[in-house]
């Protein structure tokens, strides 16, 4: 939380749940265990009990059914329960680890059913007691297992070894925390060391410190951005809280000490909001922190009495939260006797009126983003968001009639306790469980014997939802670290709203630096890593950079506009920057005032075009090194320019509000006109659809970001469709990809990237999923089709530019048949980083057009082309082959079923057997 400005949790209030709403029955006892006391899942509540020498786990609901809560027991295991974590994925998965050297897997029903009495999956490491178990945050099916002194990673696909057993420490491992995009795994310890882990590249830490300053209980989590924090004891037993920075463990960014006592500080993190709760075992108070990634670090926001002690404390997943009511987080309080519930509440005025969504960022969902295999091999998806808005949550299934199907071993159908979930594994993954809940022909077509054929049921779908689109569910997911590009210095975060922040071509990426002297840095794609700390070579343009681009035919030509109305033209050396350039191989002169933008031609080699403040748009021949055109018309700022894919065609968006189209070979002055955004905050544009339409993105009248769509054959006509998106400073900057028709939009300092498949015709935007990055990006840039990975169905590959690093992000489609080409999404595509036509040629009036290219391996059939599999008749429940009765038949047999309920008439009644009594021995 910056210093200077107030942050909107700084008024956030607990309140504590009154005795009724309290749930009693508990019998927490006082256990000693490294792990956790209690967890919470968005329906369920599992902890820790004294009863059978602390084997069992007691087990209730977040939420009362009929106003009561409640509260069963499990027998889980033979010794103490030391740990137990529900699943992100699966609020009716529980792990749980104990003394007797196992994991179990429990799929829980509600505590009103009956319990499963065995699990699902036993994993029996071998190594001693077993003291912590954390679910992976990302991968389904993956799980950290503490023994004593070594962490071990397992796929619980495969039961018979770990995937990685990690470096062993030197004494009692206390605490493990996954990263939040699970790349990483933390531990504390007793011998005072904090490791960090990347277990996909090594058994041994990649950072380690003797960081702590006492033996005695620690707890480890990870927070906000790169950061770590620490609870546990300094030198003098006050208990104390510190925050790392991962990289450097060596000592703390800050400190925070909490009295002395002898319970060790549970510590609860909101990622979301940045709040941090604190409460120490033994102690009846409960500490509310903010969490900044910048001075102060740790802010308190409330201090929160209690009526019992502590035993252990959980956070409810926020999709569980009352969103309406300003609820932000939930701390679920274990006592002796009972759990208490503590509401944390932003006040606001309407308040259980309204949603209030700067209260509520997208938070993550709960559905993996991967298997635990494709995380081992190198996978980072991260889990995409939903929002928390009621109206916008995920519709919850409807109940499908079975389909006849083979049960699995271990027990029939009947065995399976009600209100239990009937998925046969929990190593789920998204592909194998939501693949029949997707799948039309399980939700209709019930009227016959069989079911409908796909073909049908997408029609079916179709007329009632619309059109779809086969992006619909891509994924975007930044790339291995060793791709990155880290320790960027002095980075410029304060680039022309015209500028796109930085540019890349296949082999360099050019970043500019707030340095003086509008110097600019190259970095070699072929080079990543971290850069070192001392000042690198860089092109030197002696005035502030306005706006750079590099030649598309030339990946060593970058053109640099600068404040001076100059265009400098460098040449980066073979093999990247040796030393600093201070000398362009060209200066183009010819604007007067400072320029806003530049643009290569997309066909022709050596043809730029500029636009300025002194409102020209104006051609440039870089064979020659004159200018050969100025386009006027504008009257105010040009927001944008943008070539027609064929490169005859101009055109620009204007803050007059206005977009044109120019054929500047023939014309000065602008062939089409029509009305643009109404706001004049920023706008840009792209042709889209074979160049038949325009694609703007700016601002409407009340500053809300909003796409238009233009028929570039009328623009007079305004647009045709238009799509809102949300109220945000910076424009939207387009990426689109003439092959797919997506387009993918991101603005500079936003963390969200938006995609949508553009159709031209009704609806015209197509929406897909989007992607958000963990920390707000300064820009993305998008590299040439080939760098995409068609074996993981990549379709397009950009560079993200945040303040200190650039990362590769791959967005790919998924497919069931990877090892096929999918020839639907891979077309031939255009080869732009070739001329097609010379700039001379080009300005005498001829025109030219890309040559074309497959992107198919020779080792990969075609998707079309591969085997059909044979149609497998899939039979509905006996029930529904039953002949269509007749009214008169159902009316029998409902007749006949109310008498034989009624019994027979003619049989005796049971008083008529009893025997009764003579007169006379009844007494006068």
């Amino acid at each position: 939380m910056n210093r200077f400005k107030t942050s909107k949790f700084k008024n956030t209030t607990p309140k504590v749940a009154k005795k009724e709403g309290w749930i009693n029955n508990i019998h927490a006892g006082s256990i000693s265990c490294q792990g956790s006391h209690i967890t919470a899942s968005s329906k369920l509540v599992a902890f820790n009990t004294d009863q059978a020498g602390g084997g069992m786990v007691g087990l209730t609901s977040v939420s009362p059914s009929d106003g009561q809560w409640t509260v069963t027991q499990i027998s889980c295991h033979s010794d103490l329960v030391t740990d137990m974590d529900f699943s992100p994925f699966d609020e009716c998965l529980l792990a749980t680890c104990s003394g007797d050297e196992t994991v179990k897997l429990w799929r829980l029903c509600d505590p009103e059913q009956e319990q499963p009495s065995s699990p699902e999956l036993t994993l029996q490491p071998g190594q001693g007691r077993l003291e912590l178990v954390h679910f992976h945050p990302t991968s389904s099916g993956l799980l950290a297992v503490a023994t004593t002194k070594s962490p071990l990673i397992w796929d619980t696909s495969r039961q018979d070894a770990p995937l990685a057993a990690l470096e062993q420490h030197s004494d009692q491992l206390q605490s493990l925390s996954w990263k939040r995009d699970g790349s990483l795994l933390a531990s504390s310890s007793k011998d005072k060391m904090l490791r960090v882990f990347d277990p996909r590249a090594q058994l041994t830490p990649v950072q380690s410190a003797k960081s702590l300053q006492s033996n005695k209980d620690s707890r480890i989590l990870w927070a906000r951005d790169d950061f770590l924090l620490t609870t546990g004891f300094d030198t003098m037993r006050t208990r104390e809280v510190r925050l790392w920075d991962s990289r450097k463990l060596s000592s703390s960014v800050s400190s925070l000490s909490l009295g002395t006592s002898s319970g060790l500080l549970v510590p609860l993190f909101d990622d979301d909001t940045g709040l941090l709760m604190l409460t120490g075992i033994g102690d009846t108070a409960v500490d509310c922190f903010e969490v900044s990634a910048a001075e102060p670090f740790l802010t308190q926001v409330s201090h929160c009495l209690t009526d019992a002690s502590t035993r252990g404390a959980a956070m409810v997943p926020k999709l569980a939260l009352d969103v309406i009511s300003c609820e932000v987080v939930r701390v679920l309080q274990l006592t002796d006797s009972c759990i208490v519930p503590i509401s944390y509440q932003v006040p606001r005025k309407s308040s259980g009126q309204e949603f209030h969504d700067d209260l509520y960022p997208d938070t993550a969902g709960t559905t993996p983003a991967m298997s635990a295999e494709e995380w081992w091999k190198g996978g980072n998806k991260q889990v995409d968001k939903v929002s928390l808005h009621p109206d916008k949550r995920p519709k919850p299934a409807a109940k499908q009639t079975p389909v006849k199907k083979e049960l699995p071993r271990g027990g029939s159908k009947e065995d399976q306790p009600h209100g239990c979930s009937t998925s046969s594994s929990p190593l789920s993954t998204p592909s194998s469980t939501a693949a029949p809940s997707r799948s039309p022909s399980s939700t209709s077509g019930l009227s016959s014997g069989f079911l409908p054929s796909p073909s049908q049921s997408v029609k079916t779908i179709q007329n009632m939802l619309g059109p779809t689109s086969k992006f619909r569910h891509i994924q975007g997911a930044v790339m291995h670290r060793d791709k990155h590009i880290t320790n960027i210095r002095n980075l410029n975060l304060t680039t022309p709203g015209e500028c796109d922040g930085f540019c890349v071509n296949r082999q360099r990426v050019a970043v500019p630096l707030a340095i003086a002297g509008g110097q600019i840095v190259v970095f070699e794609r072929s080079g990543p890593g971290r850069q070192p700390d001392t000042a690198l070579p860089t092109i030197q343009n002696s005035v502030n950079v306005a706006d750079f681009s590099w030649d598309p035919f030339d990946t060593h030509r970058l053109a640099v506009a600068g404040d001076d109305a100059k265009i400098r033209m460098w040449q980066v050396p073979e093999g990247g920057l040796k030393e600093t350039l201070t000398e362009p191989k060209l200066v183009l002169q010819g604007h007067t005032e400072k320029i806003y933008s530049i643009k290569f031609h997309p066909l022709a080699s050596g043809v730029l075009v500029s636009s300025s403040y002194d409102l020209t748009v104006r051609l440039w021949n870089l064979e020659s090194g004159e200018q050969v055109k100025i386009l006027t018309g504008h009257q105010d700022q040009v927001f944008g320019m943008a070539w027609s894919p064929d490169g005859k065609l101009l055109a620009t968006v204007c803050k007059d509000g206005k977009v044109r189209i120019y054929d500047p070979r023939k014309s000065t002055a602008p062939v089409q006109e029509g009305p643009g955004p109404e706001g004049h905050r920023g706008a840009r544009v792209v042709w889209v659809c074979d160049g038949k339409y325009l694609l703007v993105s700016g601002f409407d009248s009340r500053s809300e970001r909003v796409l238009y769509l233009f028929s570039a054959d009328s623009l007079s006509s305004g647009p045709i469709a238009n799509a809102s998106l949300n109220v945000s400073p910076s424009t939207l900057i387009p990426f689109y990809d003439p092959d797919t028709s997506v387009v993918i939009l991101t603005g500079k300092g936003d963390t969200r990237v938006y995609i949508y498949e553009l159709v031209p015709e009704d609806p015209y935007f197509i929406e897909c999923s989007s992607f958000n990055s963990p920390e707000p990006h300064k820009g993305l840039a998008f590299l040439p089709k080939t760098e995409c990975n068609v074996r993981d169905v990549e379709i397009a590959v950009g560079l993200m530019l945040t303040k200190t690093t650039i990362e590769p992000v791959a967005f790919r489609v998924p497919r069931v048949k990877k090892e096929f080409f999918q020839d639907d999404v891979y077309p031939d595509t255009a080869v732009w980083w070739e001329p097609a036509l010379t700039a001379a040629a080009w300005l005498s009036g001829s025109n030219g057009q890309h040559k074309k290219l497959s992107l198919k391996p020779k080792d990969m059939t075609p998707v079309s082309e591969a085997p059909k599999e044979a149609p497998v008749r899939k039979y509905l429940p006996s029930s529904v082959y039953l002949e269509e009765k007749t009214d008169e038949q159902k009316k029998d047999e409902l007749l006949s079923a109310m008498v034989a309920k009624l019994g027979n008439m003619d049989d005796p009644l049971p008083q008529e057997s009893f025997e009764g009594v003579d007169d006379e021995e009844w007494d006068d």
